[in-house]
């Protein structure tokens, strides 16, 4: 399934991202996630929990797909 995000500034870090989506219960499934290499950002995987994600990108995790549109 593929859900749109509209930031409200210039970026959100991925980890909030993947919580305020309803991807992760919680910031700490969040982080898990991303240390266990389940993330993907434009197609490649992101290791950073704190990455910048901006207008233009693209997260999957476990076949959920977010459009992050920009401000």
């Amino acid at each position: 399934m593929t859900q749109t995000f509209k930031l409200k500034d210039e970026f959100i870090p991925l980890n909030k991202l993947l919580k305020v989506t309803g991807l992760c219960e919680s910031g700490g499934l969040a982080n898990q996630a991303i240390l266990e290499e389940r993330v993907r950002v434009n197609g490649q995987i992101e290791r950073r929990k704190r990455y910048k994600t901006k207008s233009g990108d693209i997260v999957e995790l476990a076949g959920e797909i977010i459009q992050v549109l920009g401000p």
